[in-house]
Parts: C-alpha cells; sequence; structure tokens
C-alpha cells in the first residue's frame, strides 16, 4: 500500500461548480453573474412585487375606503332558524354549543342573533350578541336573552 492508493470517502467530494476560484477555473471574473446591474452586485435581494422598474401592479391600483382592523365579526343568525332548530330537535335552551353541533355556526365564530322571521317556541337563548328587534321577540314567546 502507498500513497498513490488513496481515494477520498465516498459521498465526501461534491462535483459542482467552484464559482469565483480564478480565471483558469474558467468561471473567474464576473463569477457567472454576468456584466452589471443590481443582480451582479453582492447583497442583491429583490423586493416582494419588483417588476423590473415597470411600475409595480400594487401601485398602479387604485386604493380608498378605510378597514377598520379592530371590526368584531358575527355570523347572524335569525330568529326564523332557532324556531326551526326548537321544533325538529325539541328544545327549550338554545346556546352556542347547541348551534355548534347543528352546523349553524363554527367554533370559532361570534354569534349574533338577528330578529327576520317569527317566533313561537318559549326558549332561553345565550349568544355573544343581539339585535333589537330579536330580543324584543324572544321575550314576547316568553323566552329570555343571556349576553355570552
Amino acid at each position: 500500500m502507498d500513497l498513490s492508493c488513496l481515494k477520498p470517502a465516498e459521498g465526501s467530494v461534491k462535483n459542482r461548480k467552484r464559482i469565483g476560484r480564478g480565471q483558469g477555473s474558467g468561471r473567474g471574473g464576473t463569477s457567472t453573474r454576468g456584466h452589471k446591474g443590481a443582480k451582479s452586485r453582492s447583497g442583491y435581494k429583490r423586493k416582494i412585487g419588483f417588476e423590473g422598474g415597470q411600475m409595480p401592479l400594487q401601485r398602479t391600483s387604485p386604493k380608498f375606503g378605510f378597514k377598520n382592523r379592530n371590526r368584531v365579526e358575527y355570523k347572524g343568525i335569525n330568529v326564523a332558524s332557532l324556531q326551526i332548530l326548537a321544533e325538529n330537535k325539541k328544545l327549550e335552551i338554545i346556546n352556542v354549543d347547541t348551534l355548534i353541533e347543528n352546523g349553524l355556526m363554527g367554533k370559532n365564530d361570534l354569534v349574533k342573533i338577528l330578529g327576520n322571521g317569527e317566533l313561537t317556541a318559549k326558549l332561553s337563548v345565550k349568544a355573544h350578541a343581539f339585535s333589537k328587534t330579536a330580543i324584543e321577540k324572544i321575550e314576547a314567546a316568553g323566552g329570555n336573552v343571556e349576553k355570552l
């Protein structure tokens, strides 16, 4: 055994371009980056939405209005839906859990009871918010309202 028999370990030698290692390598000089321009400079990072100097789409499209970050989004459920639910399932107490079980709202939704429709069943309703007409109709039918 002598030095001429030595070989590198399996997988230790990578067969890839060695960029920027002098003119003799064939990839010196500009190091495959081409000549001039932003992409040839060190530290270049393209901005999101950059369109090569053309006016970007997010700047050309008109912007108007106001979006409130603190807006609370409610899932509206009408009194008529509660009447149908009470008749079909024979319920007297309607809360968030029963609404989720029956597919009227998702588990992360906030619910607001709205006053559209008729209510004849005496119900105890627990929800995050109520409209004035919904409160009137529920209490007129002999039920009660509880805000969560």
